[in-house]
């Protein structure tokens, strides 16, 4: 996929909450400079949920649940709960990806998901292959189905989004580890999967620590696109953009 070898800067992140994810997301993006090396950023999250940049919180009487701990995405979409995934979040130059539009580096870019659930022996493909399939939209990430979306066994698992500016191309996206039921006690369906969180791999009967699912995607990537990876953390640059974000921009309370 990358048109030359080489070398990505890899951030293994802890759990954080929404704001802070999604901070330091916006901060990786705003404070890349044209000869820095590419960028990926694995994580999890507290209980918390995003929205896509043109989404209104004002939209979702469930956000009062979560205390604050929500914030808009840099990207697209709809909403996109969390607490139960493990993120990744890439910062690539333009020109790595020069020979691809924004379609051809979406695909080529998810491939080393697909490589991670094939490690964990599960069946997968686009959304787009599977003819039973009906791309639709829907203003939660699980329900809808988009071309690039991909399916595990033939279902919806996860979503990612992607982002372009003049510098970098940024894509993020999430791998549901635990799995989440309804919680309605009196419903006959109470035990069922709650849509709008989709599927996991726990429902698929896979058991994985968020410390073991890190080191599999980060090894899949790796594989994938035949890249050095340096370990590394935020630069004293990119922690100073974090807090003025943060500050400025992720203070919805303001």
């Amino acid at each position: 996929m990358i048109e030359e070898k080489s070398s990505f800067r890899v951030i293994k992140d802890a759990k954080n909450s929404a704001k802070i994810n999604m901070a330091t997301d916006d901060a990786l993006i705003s404070s890349f400079e044209n000869n820095d090396i590419p960028i990926l950023r694995v994580y999890h999250w507290t209980n918390s949920f995003t929205i896509g940049v043109s989404q209104d919180f004002s939209s979702y009487s469930f956000a009062n649940e979560y205390e604050g701990d929500y914030a808009k995405r840099v990207t697209g979409g709809g909403v996109l709960f969390h607490g139960h995934d493990l993120s990744y979040s890439l910062v690539i130059p333009t020109a790595l990806l020069k020979s691809y539009n924004i379609k051809q580096s979406y695909e080529k870019i998810c491939y080393f998901l697909i490589d991670f659930y094939k490690k964990l022996g599960l069946k997968t493909n686009y959304a787009k292959d599977d003819e039973s399939v009906m791309l639709s939209k829907n203003e939660f990430c699980q329900v809808g189905f988009e071309a690039y979306d991909i399916l595990v066994n033939g279902q919806k698992i996860g979503g990612n989004a992607q982002r372009r500016t003049k510098k970098v191309i940024f894509q993020h996206g999430s791998i549901p580890i635990c799995s989440v039921k309804k919680s309605n006690t009196n419903s006959e369906n109470s035990n069922s999967i709650d849509n709008r969180y989709g599927i996991s791999l726990e429902d698929l009967d896979i058991d994985l620590t968020y410390e073991k699912a890190k080191e599999l995607l980060i090894d899949s990537f790796e594989k994938s696109f035949n890249v050095e990876l340096i370990p590394s953390q935020l630069t004293q640059k990119e922690k100073d953009k974090k807090e003025e974000l943060l500050k400025d921009k992720y203070d919805y309370a303001k």
